[in-house]
């Protein structure tokens, strides 16, 4: 990539009413498009509200095959405007098997790929293993780049945020730039010493992905108190902080944590250019690596 790429972020509340958190999801694309954006991405899961929080087999539910209502919407969108939309659904593969994921829909050409979440989490509040499958860990799927009519787009979703290994193998496979729509945010009784200190970590790994393999990399995160509808919770003060890095790590947008738009124009030669200086795919000793594939070294 040599052009410069104008790309755009939406960061949204969203409810358990799927017509209103996508009419939010298309008033921010529509309103990103017409300031100019080219690529815009929308955050994870952002048709519904975080519906993770607690476990209810009624709520498979709310999943649709990849071509359904909210799959045609998007596409149909990103059409009208003539733009790249990074959209998020949950997906339906089949009777019993589901995922939590990432589509690429490319101007008039419709969907042109998707990305499945590969790595998935199960803690207080967060019990997507019992509504995800990983995705396919084979050599034509996982972490494999979606090219697009702007480029190579490494696709990766919120738990896969923490991975290194997730990016470098989306850099190795020619990546141009890393996307992490995502959905995170705070257990209400931490303290504000304890959210600060997570907040901090989520945007540094991520920023490190960039400078690690020389890659913009792109965030979009939820906002908004989301309650626990089990009630054995208090719910998540989803954080925001959506941001876009250079291939450095520096920061080039960074949101707040209320609803915001996010408007950026990237220089995609300075991947090219980091690369140059720092040539960390060329020093790697890919003959000394080999214990990566091993869960832990006893």
């Amino acid at each position: 990539m040599t052009h410069n790429l104008t790309v755009g972020l939406v960061q949204q509340a969203a409810w358990p009413d799927k017509q209103r958190s996508l009419a939010e999801s298309e008033r921010g694309v529509r309103e990103l498009a017409a300031r100019g954006a080219q690529l815009v991405m929308l955050q994870e899961l952002h048709a519904t509200h975080y519906f993770c929080q607690f476990e209810d087999p009624a709520l498979f539910d709310l999943a649709e095959p990849l071509d359904g209502p909210t799959g045609q919407r998007l596409a149909a969108l990103a059409a009208e405007l003539d733009i790249v939309l990074v959209g998020s659904l949950f997906e339906r593969r089949a009777a019993g098997l589901y995922h939590n994921t990432a589509v690429v829909y490319d101007r008039q050409q419709g969907a042109v790929g998707h990305y499945r979440k590969m790595h998935i989490p199960d803690d207080p509040g967060f019990y997507e293993k019992f509504y995800f499958t990983p995705g396919d860990a084979d050599a034509t799927r996982g972490f494999q780049p979606i090219d697009t009519s702007l480029g190579r787009l490494g696709l990766l979703v919120c738990w896969d945020q923490w991975y290194p290994e997730a990016a470098r193998l989306m850099a190795l496979a020619g990546a141009e730039l890393l996307l992490y729509p995502t959905a995170i945010g705070w257990h209400p009784p931490d303290d504000d010493d304890e959210k600060h200190r997570q907040k901090e970590a989520w945007t540094l790994i991520q920023r490190s992905h960039g400078v690690a393999n020389g890659l913009p990399v792109v965030v979009a995160n939820r906002v908004g108190h989301e309650p626990d509808h089990s009630e054995v919770s208090p719910g998540i003060d989803f954080w925001g902080g959506s941001f876009v890095c250079g291939p450095q790590g520096e920061l080039l947008a960074h949101a707040g944590e209320e609803s915001e738009l996010l408007l950026v124009e990237l220089d995609m030669a300075r991947g090219e250019q980091t690369r140059r200086m720092w040539p960390y795919l060329r020093d790697r000793r890919i003959d000394a690596y080999g214990d990566l594939t091993r869960r832990y070294r006893d």
